[in-house]
């Protein structure tokens, strides 16, 4: 039996899965028709499930003059309907690969920053009611800035980087003015641990 305060892995059978998007990238959207287990009176039911590979964040950490400041991206994202505040991070598209050498790739990629330290912060399913998508956090430290040949493409090639007090970044964060997940999530389990 596992932990009244733990998750547990397992799946309901799966009657039928049916294809509604599936192409050359890596995310896909399938409808499933699931039934529940040990109930043989109740009639199966359908569910749309986003297939993802999961994402890795960083949260690069450098202390300035005795004050912690975190990187931090500004980036256009159509979905969204805005231009958010992020932290570099990206999809876990090599097979096989951990997800810190993920994060390890998009911290150089994106801000052409290296880290001498990773730390795993925190493992979190962003929306587990409709994605198999996880994300895997990480605090960096021991910053050095890069030289990359990364070409960014679309909106990527117009984000822009910038450096804030994690102070700052925490009470943005709490007041509302900084609000998509993945920063949320790792700056307020960076405060808890800090």
């Amino acid at each position: 039996m596992s932990h009244p305060l733990a998750d547990a892995p397992g799946s309901w059978p799966v009657v039928a899965s049916t294809d509604l998007h599936r192409d050359g990238w890596v995310v896909a959207l399938r409808r499933d028709l699931i039934h529940p287990p040990g109930d043989d009176g109740a009639e199966p039911f359908g569910r749309l499930v986003v297939e993802h590979p999961g994402a890795a964040m960083a949260l690069a950490v450098d202390l300035r003059d005795g004050v912690e400041h975190v990187c931090l991206i500004r980036q256009y994202r159509h979905p969204g309907g805005g231009t958010f505040i992020e932290i570099p991070a990206g999809i876990c598209d090599v097979p096989g690969e951990d997800p810190v050498e993920t994060a390890r790739r998009e911290l150089r990629e994106e801000v052409s920053l290296e880290a001498s330290e990773w730390e795993h912060l925190i493992t979190a399913y962003p929306s587990v009611g409709i994605s198999s998508e996880v994300h895997h956090f990480y605090v960096a430290r021991g910053l050095r800035e890069v030289e990359t040949d990364y070409v960014a493409e679309h909106e990527e090639a117009h984000l822009e980087v910038f450096w804030a007090p994690f102070d700052d970044l925490l009470d943005a964060v709490c007041d509302g003015r900084v609000q998509e997940g993945p920063v949320v999530i790792a700056v307020l389990a960076y405060a808890a641990t800090r």
